[in-house]
């Protein structure tokens, strides 16, 4: 080191660890490092300390207890360079014989910081800020809905949180259905469903039914249109099969949300799943300490969900239903309403109310509003309405026709005017 220029240098009296030790012991009983609190007196005013330990195991072992005891914040560990094509210099006198003092001394001039836990700089991020930039993983600027009238709206990124909501029987779960089906046609995303509410079989027909775009029986909802062959009920099992997992609690208890997240975890582990549906929250296991409020609590488990769609790169659709909505006009409810907590469109990415069309004098009554109420994201969308339109025979959702959106908004403008009047 003073060859390179540096002579305020000092060098451990024992040696080096074989590995980092579990716990740090206290001052009294930390007899290997005991140097350290011997000189303690001459370390504590340093505000920048350079670790230049050897490359190998047992030298990074030392640089980690070294920085335990000195204090990550004012560390740098120094990188040592290549001798040759092949290999690297294993420490500073390696540096000094195959390079030379000038290289020794750039090494340490050249010194990075020590990593500290949950802290970071832009540049350790750079990799992914790059592959962001050049749209390498194709899902940057987010996957298209498969509805046209949407894609300006809302587009689905892997990692995000979007909450759905909307009054009972206004086809929230038909419409996540119908999504998910879109999204996997497009780009062939695997799903797994914490449906509640549904029955598995009753699941099964719905997502075959927009799958292969027949009724799946030969019922009155079908009308005069043909019912799904035996043939393609076959391939549409394999393709449920290859395309959706279940969650399904099978005791009498209800699931925790703790519960959901680890079996969807192992969802993504072992099936390679990119999206996760929760539906609803009512439906989940409630209990909570005394002392927490339900404010609280709903902060809580929207937390633990967002981290799992960061961690994990997987879109969450959370259904939540509003609370008993008084004097209900009939308009479309806003994502305050939902029963619990302002969280839920505080805390969401993504604020989605789905409201069914209920007055023929608006239009037809297969009309479908989907409200886009949050978008966290520029980049995928913005806040607006859609409109589609319901078939209910194989439970598809088809863009509207620009007059029968024209009349279902007059609609809802003269509904606004005569509630303000009241």
């Amino acid at each position: 080191m003073e060859e390179a220029g540096y002579c305020n240098c000092v060098s451990v009296p024992d040696g080096a660890p074989a590995q980092v030790s579990n716990k740090l012991p206290d001052k009294d009983h930390d007899k290997k490092y005991s140097y350290l609190w011997n000189c303690k007196e001459y370390l504590d005013p340093a505000s920048r300390i350079i670790l230049a330990t050897d490359a190998d195991p047992p030298g990074q072992a030392l640089a980690e207890e070294l920085a335990r005891r000195l204090g990550k914040e004012r560390c740098w560990r120094v990188k040592w360079p290549k001798k040759n094509e092949t290999e690297f210099c294993k420490d500073a006198n390696e540096v000094l014989m195959f390079l030379g003092p000038r290289a020794l001394k750039e090494v340490i001039e050249g010194a990075e910081l020590y990593p500290i836990r949950g802290l970071f700089n832009f540049k350790d991020f750079f990799p992914e800020i790059d592959s962001y930039y050049l749209g390498i993983h194709g899902d940057e600027l987010g996957i298209p809905t498969g509805w046209k009238c949407m894609d300006g709206l809302y587009k689905v990124v892997p990692g995000e949180l979007t909450i759905v909501t909307g009054v009972p029987n206004s086809g929230k779960s038909e419409w996540i259905d119908a999504l998910l089906c879109n999204i996997n046609n497009q780009c062939g995303w695997k799903f797994v469903l914490c449906s509640m509410e549904n029955k598995v079989r009753d699941h099964a027909r719905k997502l075959l039914e927009k799958h292969i775009k027949k009724p799946f029986f030969d019922a009155r909802y079908g009308g005069s249109v043909e019912r799904m062959s035996k043939d393609e009920f076959e391939e549409g099992k394999e393709w449920l099969n290859e395309s959706f997992h279940l969650i399904r609690c099978e005791d009498d208890c209800l699931p925790s949300i703790d519960w959901v997240l680890n079996l969807a975890k192992a969802a993504v582990l072992r099936h390679g799943v990119r999206g996760l549906v929760i539906d609803p929250y009512n439906e989940l296991d409630h209990q909570r300490p005394p002392n927490q409020t339900e404010t609280e609590y709903v902060s809580q488990i929207l937390t633990k969900i967002k981290r799992f769609a960061q961690h994990h790169s997987c879109h969450v659709w959370f259904v939540a239903h509003p609370r008993q909505l008084h004097n209900w006009t009939g308009a479309p409810p806003n994502m305050y309403d939902i029963s619990g907590s302002a969280h839920f469109i505080n805390k969401c990415d993504n604020g989605i109310v789905i409201h069914r069309n209920r007055d023929p004098d608006a239009g037809p009554v297969d009309v479908v509003q989907v409200c886009m109420k949050k978008v966290r994201n520029k980049v995928i969308g913005q806040i607006g309405d859609a409109f589609l339109t319901y078939d209910r025979i194989t439970g598809e959702y088809k863009e509207a026709d620009e007059a029968i959106v024209a009349k279902v908004v007059k609609q809802q403008i003269r509904q606004k005017s005569t509630s303000y009047q009241r």
